[in-house]
């Protein structure tokens, strides 16, 4: 029963999280892209296709230029 209950607060989490992301677009952008250059830094390039995968995934909600992206779920 508590992994359930952990999964429902996660998926709740999850939606919250995407709502932000297609209300501030342009926010959401700037700081993904900032995080991920200090994550490829820190890392030497070694995750650098992994980094890349997320924030097309994060564009593929916001849009790649801050515009809203098509409707997702």
């Amino acid at each position: 029963m508590a992994f359930l209950r952990k999964l429902t607060v996660l998926a709740g989490a999850a939606g919250a999280a995407r709502a932000y992301a297609k209300k501030n677009p342009e926010k959401v952008n700037g700081a993904v892209g900032k995080a991920a250059k200090f994550v490829d830094d820190k890392t030497k390039g070694k995750y650098h296709e992994q980094i890349a995968g997320a924030v097309r995934k994060v564009n593929s909600v916001t849009g790649p230029d801050g515009q809203p992206g098509p409707a997702t779920r």
